[in-house]
């Protein structure tokens, strides 16, 4: 019963095509050429997808990516921090306004539902590669922030 085991083992070892792997499989680096080029611009842009989604998240991550784009001046990042910029204003404002009692009250609570709702598609825009405002106020904040 054992014998049969083993002759069943060996041939369906020998039934198996035999494969071949490739170089990124093996764990070793190979590269076709021109392939440096495209990996180089495939990582700035994600680092400037990245620094526009820093961008977004609290005032700190604007800080950060503020001064992660200060040196190269991408325009990609730019873009997406003049948007949060003028998100974290309008939020400035927004708690301002909710010292009024009663009225900025209901101000400040519809307002923040509508900066939520433009937060998250500014960052969808900046997970997406978009370069497209935030709505309602987006046109203002790229007048506003153009030397930003």
């Amino acid at each position: 019963m054992e014998n049969e085991t083993e002759v069943n083992d060996a041939r369906n070892i020998q039934e198996q095509p035999e494969t071949v792997a490739t170089p990124e499989q093996k764990g070793e680096s190979y590269s076709r050429p021109g392939a440096d080029s495209q990996r180089s611009s495939a990582y700035q842009g994600e680092k400037n997808s990245s620094i526009a989604v820093i961008s977004y998240l609290t005032i700190i991550g604007l800080v950060i990516a503020f001064v992660m784009n200060n040196e190269k001046k991408e325009e990609f990042a730019r873009y997406h921090i003049r948007q949060s910029l003028g998100l974290n204003i309008a939020a400035l404002a927004l708690s301002l306004v909710n010292v009024i009692p009663v009225l900025g009250w209901i101000v400040s609570v519809v307002g923040f539902f509508i900066l939520l709702y433009m937060w998250i598609v500014g960052l969808m825009n900046a997970i997406n590669g978009k370069e497209k405002a935030v709505p309602i106020l987006g046109k203002q904040f790229e007048e506003w922030f153009k030397s930003i």
